[in-house]
């Protein structure tokens, strides 16, 4: 599935750039964590563009600051974290009886200490990718509706730290390391858009992944200013960086990949693949990986498309939130 195709952009293209001449009129669209960078970059680019955007918010406060006089964006409450509020945002949607056309999973945490919701779930998986997965599955009639959907995980070169870990997703007997945890979820994000392509093809849902570039953000919160120095995301000022050899983007520009996986007519008919840089990035072998520098390698690991995997992971999601397509 991994085979680049001559998109014509690249690293400097930017959300704009990528949707320009496309017309959205008429289509819905979800952004979680659009009330903030990217997601809130994602979140504008698909309203000017015509399209009707709810955002769903933990923060209520900040979101309506963040997007107060957007026209065309709708915030309505709903926490990754907590399934109850995840189940009321979705049935407040599918009660309007509309079609959903694009649900881009953006939201997510990066790096955090140790944390562990009401369940016992480790707060990254728990987030990044049990709260989305439980949304798509339960969102699942309105996106059958449109005849036309498009699910849109945001993912990271960070899969590469680790593979889902099966037998103990959530550091319940090995030590926990943030870093782990991250690459772990990020995984979880890139075999969950194979799980979702291979189960909603057949009614027009199709689903890809993506790492957006790595842009600071508000999910570097854990991080301090030390530590994104010497990961090049900031200079000795404390200003965030933009160098594309390094893989660092602007705003403008890390939101590029989201909003073309989500609406290029190049992908029609395609589904499933991991992206990079509004392409379908390469497959490395594990050789390579080890012996690279993770910010300037493009491609996706082997463990993180494997179908089967894929299927194991869709597996647990169920067991672990009680969610099903229905």
């Amino acid at each position: 599935m991994q085979s680049p195709i001559p998109s014509g952009f690249g690293a400097a293209t930017t959300a704009a750039e990528v949707i320009a001449g496309l017309d959205l009129t008429g289509k819905n669209a979800i952004v979680t964590g659009g009330y903030a960078g990217l997601g809130l970059e994602t979140a504008r680019t698909l309203r000017n563009a015509g399209a009707r955007v709810i955002v769903p918010a933990r923060d209520m406060a900040k979101a309506r600051k963040a997007l107060d006089g957007e026209a065309g964006i709708e915030v309505l409450p709903m926490d990754l974290a907590d399934p109850a509020s995840i189940d009321a945002f979705a049935n407040e949607v599918l009660a309007r009886g509309e079609p959903l056309h694009l649900l881009i999973n953006n939201a997510g945490v990066m790096a955090c200490p140790l944390e562990r919701d009401a369940r016992g779930y480790e707060r990254q998986f728990a987030t990044n990718h049990l709260g989305h997965y439980q949304l798509t599955v339960r969102l699942w009639p309105a996106l059958r509706r449109a005849d036309g959907a498009r699910v849109i995980s945001v993912s990271s070169r960070g899969h590469r730290y680790s593979p889902v870990v099966f037998d103990d997703p959530h550091f319940e007997h090995r030590a926990y390391d943030p870093w782990l945890s991250y690459g772990q979820s990020k995984t979880a994000n890139i075999l969950f858009a194979i799980g979702v392509d291979k189960r909603g093809k057949a009614n027009g849902i199709r689903s890809f992944s993506l790492h957006p570039g790595a842009i600071v953000t508000d999910l570097a919160r854990y991080m301090s200013v030390d530590d994104l120095r010497k990961f090049g995301a900031v200079d000795e000022e404390g200003k965030p960086v933009v160098d594309l050899n390094a893989g660092m983007k602007s705003m403008p520009q890390g939101a590029a990949t989201s909003v073309w996986a989500a609406t290029s007519p190049m992908l029609d008919g395609k589904g499933g693949e991991y992206l990079e840089d509004c392409n379908i990035a390469p497959m490395l072998d594990d050789a390579t990986v080890e012996a690279a520098d993770l910010r300037n390698l493009h491609g996706v690991r082997p463990y993180a498309i494997d179908p089967d995997a894929a299927d194991a992971l869709w597996e647990l999601s169920e067991q672990q939130t009680g969610a099903r397509i229905s």
